[in-house]
């Protein structure tokens, strides 16, 4: 295949998400154009990205079929919006989590694509129906929303605008799985999204039990991660309640759904995570971990070490 005949990938963004972003469309082949409005910063990025590339190889955990330095050959450097956008078929939006720069990245977008060019949002939570609502054609938007670091957690939320066709999300559908990436369809948008919901219910119901003095924060941390963790690494909620029966879910709701009703009756009010309250734990956090760069960094290795790892068993299983 000649250079004119791969199809193109623009990333609006050369921060984390945008990186890992290169790095997935890149590992599929896909030339890849980086964008970012700072003059310099998407060939750091570039850089930066060449020494991942260079690392995950070398631990035999570099995605695709192409080499890193093949991978590498397909990345390039804008600085100017116009010449990243040309020739694209999908935008990857990658900045600030913030709605109105969004809202002006995607107007200026809209004005230099054709009108098939697949507009795609990054966003942890922000509402397609916002994000995009000063775009004229909505059709060809939607959120894919990856999960952080998204070269080593495959799973991204495809969640439409009202007015997105169906061939956008399965042609976006098809992209994510043949770059590996492991793709879900939202129906309809909702605040967070799914994710970052069912996320929220968690930390609000760990948060009130440490608050309450229930429990440390290290061994509600042990409950994740050496209990529920150990199933839902495999399988999600759904199927694990399925499974804990003899006859399958109905016969488990049949059995437990009362007690998960007088469980859930008793949950608190939503916790207040940056009051006077909130300083007991995050202290009781930092003794454990200490918020300096040398510490969280070392920690956040250790889990994408752990997260590489875990990724590969599923793969061998």
């Amino acid at each position: 295949m000649s250079a004119s005949d791969i199809k193109i990938i623009t990333v609006i963004g050369s921060g984390l998400i945008g990186r890992s972003w290169a790095m997935l469309f890149a590992s599929g082949g896909y030339r890849v154009k980086i964008y970012d409005n700072q003059p310099g910063q998407s060939a750091k990025a570039i850089t930066e990205i060449k020494k991942q590339l260079v690392e995950l190889e070398e631990a035999h955990m570099l995605r695709g079929e192409l080499t890193a330095m093949q991978q590498l050959a397909l990345l390039s450097g804008y600085d100017d919006l116009s010449q990243a956008l040309e020739g694209a078929f999908f935008v990857q939006e990658c900045v600030f989590e913030q709605l109105e720069v969004k809202q002006s990245v995607f107007h200026d977008i809209e004005r230099i694509v054709g009108k098939d060019v697949i507009l795609s949002s990054s966003t942890s939570c922000l509402v397609p129906s916002k994000v995009f609502s000063k775009v004229q054609n909505r059709s060809r938007c939607l959120v894919s929303h990856p999960v952080n670091p998204p070269y080593h957690v495959k799973l991204v939320e495809l969640v439409p605008h009202p007015d997105t066709a169906a061939t956008v999300m399965d042609t976006t559908h098809a992209l994510m799985t043949k770059v590996g990436q492991a793709p879900v369809l939202l129906k309809k948008e909702i605040d967070g999204f799914a994710l970052n919901r069912v996320q929220a219910a968690i930390i609000a119901e760990s948060w009130r039990l440490v608050q309450d003095g229930f429990i440390s924060v290290k061994d509600i941390d042990l409950v994740m991660s050496e209990g529920l963790g150990m199933r839902y690494a495999l399988i999600g909620p759904m199927e694990t309640m399925h499974l804990n029966a003899p006859k399958g879910l109905e016969d488990y709701m049949s059995r437990y759904g009362e007690n998960i009703t007088r469980v859930l009756s008793s949950f608190g009010p939503v916790p207040d995570f940056c009051g006077e309250g909130a300083k007991t734990i995050i202290n009781e956090m930092c003794e454990l971990i200490p918020s300096d760069q040398q510490h969280l960094s070392a920690r956040q290795e250790r889990r994408d070490q752990f997260l590489m790892r875990l990724a590969k068993l599923k793969e061998d299983c």
